[in-house]
C-alpha cells in the first residue's frame, strides 16, 4: 500500500478543493478575475494597496460594459478590502492570485508577506503576462515554491477563454492539477501548459505579430484602413485588424510589452530584429491618444454637428483625416485565399506576405521551446487573440512548402520544425481522429481532456443520420442524437424545420432515445432567416410565408410532444426563433455565456413560432410569480415588448427564459457532454408534458397594457410602430377578444393568435422597413 510521505500535500488547503479565493490588485484584470470567481459561486477577497480602491473597483465593475459580473447579485460574493488593514483575510483562502504591477521586486516583496499568513497547502499564483516564474520565485523558501505557479488570464477574464499556466520545477503536481481542474470546470477556461519562457505563448507570438504588422504598414505606405483590411479577415483576425485592436486594448501597452520582452529574450531571438520603437506611437501616447480609453487612437470619432464622422490617423504625418474604404486589387483577388493575397504584387499583397513570413516563421521556431505541441500554440492564439486560425493552421492554409520557399527567397532561415514537416501538413485526420505533427517527426492524436465531448470530433469519424442544407442529425452515442444547425448565423429556415420534423419522426420510431439540440458555431441561432422573409414579402408571397410560420409552429410543437426527452444546449446568441426552440425543450443545459431573448419586435413583428405561447406557459407555473391571470401576461409583455436579451445564462434564469432547474456549464467544451448526460437522466420513465391551459385577462388586460404603451409613447420611449406592434402583442398575450379570466383556454389558441398577428404585422410597410434596415446595418430601426 502506498504511504504518503511526511510533507506530501494534496491540492488547495491540503484537500484538493478550492472553496475561497483571494485576489491582490484591484485593477481591471484583478477585479475581472475576482468577478469571474464570484460568477462561479465562490467567495472572494479582493485587496488593493490604495485604500478604498477595491470597493470602488467592484462598484465600477457593476456598471462596466461588457459586464464583468454575470448577474449583479454575484458582486455580493466579493469582499473588498485594503491590503494593509485586511491582509489577514487571505489566511483562509485556498487560492491567492497576485495581480499587481509588473515589477518582479514588488511581487517578491508581496510573496514574502503572504508566506507569513497563508495556510498550509494554499496555492499562490501570479497573473503576470511576461515575467518568468524563475525570476518571481527566486530565493523564496521551499514551502512557497512548492505552492507557487503562474496563471495568466486574458482580459476581460469573464469572456476570454484562455488561461496559460506555468509551473516551476518545485511546484507540486497536486497544486497544478487543482488549479487546472478548477479553472476548467468552474471558471470555464481552456488551460494551456506553457514553458517558463518570456511572454509564454500567446503574448510572445502576439507581440511579434503586432510589431510586424505596425512596422510593415508604415514602411510600405499603407493606410491604417488598408492594413486592417489585409491583416484582418483574410488572416482570420477579428475585424478590428491590427490598428483597431491596439485602439481597443490601449496603445500605451505597446512599449511596456516590448520593453519587457527585450529585457528577457535571448540575444538572437527574431523578435529583436522585427521590433522597432515607433516615433508615431510614442507621440500618440504623449498626447493622450491611447485608443478608446483615451483621446482617440489610430481611429477616432469627430462630432460634426449632429453627426459623428470617423477619422483615421495618417501613419506618415500623424494627423487625422476622414476614414476611407480600402481599395486594393489584392483584397479583391485574395479576400478568401490567403496565399493568393500574399502573392499579389501591390502593397497590400506585399504587406500580407511580410506579416505572414514574420509571424508564421516565428511561431514555428518556438516549438517545442514554449509549448510541447503545435495544437497548444494554435489554441492559445485562437482563444487569447480571437484568431480564427492559429499559426500552424495558417501554415497549412498557405502550404508549409510555400512558406519555406518564401523564407529562402528572402534569405531567411527556415525553422527546423517547418523543414521537418516538409511537404506535409501540421494537421491531418487519420482513421477519424485529428492528429498533429510533433517535433519528434511523427503524428499523434489530439487528446481531449476527460469529460470533453466535441461535435467536431464526432463528425470526423461518422456520417450524419440525416442532413440537408441547414441542419444535420448526428449519433453522439448511448442512444442520444444531436441536432446541429449549420446555416449562416445558424438562422432558421424551411430546411431547419424539415430536419426538426425528421428528427421527431426518427426518434419516435426508435432511432434514438433522447435528443440534444446543439452546435459549435459562434451562436446557437440568430433566429429566423430575415433575408428569406424580406424576399418573400417583396414579391407578396404571403401564402409561402404563412406556410413557413405554420411549419415552424408545427415543428416546435411536435418537438414539445415528442415521446423522448429533448435538451437544448445553447451558447452565444439564441435569439427569436432560437429562443423559441429552447422554450419547447424539456430541459436546457446552457453555456454560461448564452444570450437569450425574444427580439422580434425589433423587426416589427411578434414571436410567431410559439414564443408568446411558450413564455406564457412557462410563467403561468413559475413559483417566483404571484398567481392569477395578470402577472404572467405582464412579465411576458414587458420582456417581449422591450426585446430584452439576457446577458448571461444566469440572467436568463432570472428572466425565466430558463427554468431554475436548467443547468449552466461554464466551459463551452464540456457543454455537449453535460447536455447529453442531462438527456440520458430524463430517459427512464419519460412522458411528454401534459397539455397546457391558461387563464388570461382578455380585453380588460389588453386595455391596461395599451394604456401603459400609450404612456411610453407620450414620454418618447415608444415610436409609432412600437405602439402598433405592442397592441398586437397585448392582444395575443391576453388571449384575444373572447378571453375571460374565469375561463381556461387551451395553449393552442395563443399559437393561432400569434400567427395571425405575425402575418398582419409583416404586411405593414413600417415592418418591412425595419427588416431591411436590420439586414443592411445589423441595428434596429426606430420608426
Amino acid at each position: 500500500m502506498h504511504r504518503r510521505r511526511a510533507g506530501d500535500r494534496d491540492g488547495a488547503g491540503g484537500g484538493g478543493v478550492i472553496g475561497k479565493v483571494g485576489v491582490i490588485g484591484a485593477g481591471l484584470m484583478g477585479t475581472g478575475i475576482a468577478a469571474q470567481v464570484a460568477n462561479a459561486g465562490l467567495p472572494v477577497v479582493l485587496l488593493d494597496i490604495v485604500p478604498g480602491a477595491a470597493a470602488r473597483a467592484v462598484a465600477a465593475a457593476l456598471k462596466a460594459e461588457p459586464a464583468a459580473f454575470m448577474h449583479p447579485r454575484n458582486a455580493k460574493r466579493v469582499e473588498a478590502g485594503d491590503l494593509d488593514a485586511d491582509f489577514g483575510k487571505l489566511a483562509d483562502c485556498d487560492w491567492i492570485i497576485e495581480a499587481i504591477i509588473e515589477r518582479p521586486g514588488a511581487k517578491r516583496e508581496l510573496y514574502q508577506r503572504l508566506e507569513a499568513v497563508r495556510k498550509d497547502g494554499s496555492i499562490v499564483s501570479s497573473n503576470t503576462s511576461t515575467i518568468r516564474l524563475a525570476d518571481l520565485a527566486a530565493d523564496m523558501p521551499p514551502r512557497f515554491a512548492a505552492d507557487f505557479l503562474i496563471t495568466h488570464f486574458f482580459n476581460p477574464p469573464r469572456y476570454m477563454r484562455l488561461l496559460e499556466i506555468v509551473a516551476g520545477p518545485a511546484t507540486r503536481p497536486q497544486a497544478v492539477a487543482a488549479i487546472r481542474d478548477f479553472a476548467d470546470r468552474r471558471l470555464g477556461k481552456t488551460v494551456i501548459d506553457c514553458a517558463d519562457t518570456p511572454g509564454f505563448i500567446a503574448n510572445r507570438i502576439g507581440a511579434l505579430w503586432i510589431s510586424a504588422a505596425t512596422r510593415h504598414a508604415i514602411d510600405l505606405g499603407l493606410s491604417v484602413e488598408e492594413a486592417d483590411a489585409v491583416a484582418g479577415k483574410p488572416f482570420g483576425v477579428p475585424k478590428t485588424g491590427i490598428f483597431g485592436l491596439l485602439d481597443l486594448v490601449g496603445i500605451d501597452i505597446v512599449p511596456h510589452v516590448g520593453d519587457s520582452l527585450l529585457a528577457s529574450l535571448p540575444p538572437d531571438d527574431p523578435y529583436r530584429a522585427v521590433h522597432r520603437a515607433e516615433p508615431l506611437i510614442a507621440r500618440m501616447i504623449a498626447e493622450g491618444r491611447t485608443g478608446r480609453k483615451g483621446k482617440g487612437g489610430f481611429y477616432t470619432l469627430h462630432r460634426n454637428g449632429a453627426d459623428r464622422v470617423k477619422l483615421a490617423i495618417d501613419l506618415a504625418s500623424g494627423e487625422y483625416r476622414p476614414a476611407g474604404k480600402p481599395r486594393l486589387d489584392s483584397l479583391q483577388v485574395g479576400a478568401k485565399d490567403l496565399r493568393r493575397l500574399a502573392e499579389h504584387p501591390d502593397r497590400g499583397g506585399r504587406y500580407a506576405r511580410a506579416v505572414l513570413l514574420d509571424t508564421l516563421s516565428y511561431a514555428a521556431s518556438l516549438v517545442p521551446d514554449v509549448a510541447a505541441t503545435v495544437d497548444a500554440v494554435d489554441t492559445a492564439m485562437r482563444l487569447g487573440y480571437n484568431w480564427r486560425w492559429g499559426p500552424f493552421e495558417l501554415i497549412d492554409r498557405v502550404g508549409a512548402t510555400w512558406l519555406a520557399e518564401a523564407l529562402r527567397a528572402d534569405g531567411r532561415p527556415v525553422p527546423k520544425l517547418l523543414e521537418r514537416v516538409g511537404e506535409g501538413t501540421f494537421y491531418r485526420v487519420q482513421d477519424g481522429s485529428l492528429q498533429t505533427f510533433t517535433p519528434d517527426g511523427e503524428y499523434h492524436d489530439v487528446v481531449r481532456p476527460e469529460g470533453v465531448l466535441l461535435l467536431q470530433d464526432i463528425k470526423r469519424r461518422s456520417r450524419p443520420l440525416a442532413k440537408n442544407g441547414s441542419a444535420s442529425l448526428w449519433d453522439i452515442g448511448d442512444g442520444v442524437a444531436c441536432l446541429e444547425f449549420h446555416s449562416k448565423g445558424n438562422s432558421l429556415d424551411p430546411d431547419t424545420m424539415a430536419m426538426l420534423g425528421k428528427a421527431v419522426a426518427m426518434g419516435g420510431k426508435g432511432a434514438f432515445r433522447a435528443l440534444v439540440i446543439h452546435n459549435e458555431g459562434q451562436h446557437f441561432s440568430v433566429g429566423a432567416n430575415l433575408g428569406l422573409a424580406l424576399f418573400a414579402a417583396n414579391i407578396a408571397a404571403w401564402g409561402e410565408i404563412e406556410s413557413l410560420v405554420e411549419a415552424g409552429q408545427k415543428a416546435y410543437r411536435a418537438l414539445r410532444a415528442a415521446p423522448f426527452p429533448v435538451v437544448g444546449a445553447p451558447s452565444g446568441m439564441a435569439l427569436g426563433g432560437g429562443c423559441e426552440i429552447l422554450l419547447h425543450c424539456d430541459a436546457v443545459q446552457a453555456h454560461a455565456e448564452s444570450y437569450i431573448g425574444l427580439v422580434e419586435v425589433g423587426v416589427g413583428v411578434i414571436p410567431g413560432w410559439g414564443g408568446c405561447a411558450g413564455m406564457l406557459a412557462r410563467l403561468a407555473t413559475a413559483p417566483a410569480l404571484p398567481k392569477g391571470p395578470i402577472p404572467p401576461v405582464a412579465r411576458a409583455f414587458e420582456m417581449i415588448a422591450t426585446a430584452r436579451v439576457a446577458k448571461s445564462a444566469a440572467e436568463a434564469q432570472e428572466m425565466l427564459v430558463l427554468r431554475p432547474t436548467d443547468g449552466i456549464t461554464f466551459n463551452r467544451d464540456r457543454l455537449l457532454a453535460d447536455a447529453k448526460a442531462r438527456a440520458l437522466a430524463l430517459v427512464e420513465g419519460y412522458q411528454p408534458p401534459a397539455p397546457v391551459t391558461l387563464r388570461l385577462p382578455g380585453p380588460s388586460g389588453r386595455a391596461a397594457l395599451d394604456l401603459a404603451v400609450h404612456g411610453f409613447a407620450l414620454q418618447g420611449k415608444a415610436t409609432p410602430h412600437d405602439v402598433v406592434v405592442s397592441r398586437f402583442l397585448a392582444e395575443t398575450l391576453t388571449g384575444g377578444p373572447k378571453a375571460d379570466p374565469l375561463d381556461e383556454i387551451p395553449l393552442e389558441r395563443i399559437y393561432d393568435l400569434e400567427r395571425r398577428a405575425f402575418m398582419t404585422l409583416l404586411k405593414q410597410p413600417a415592418t418591412l422597413a425595419r427588416i431591411e434596415h436590420m439586414l443592411e446595418t445589423g441595428k434596429p430601426l426606430r420608426n
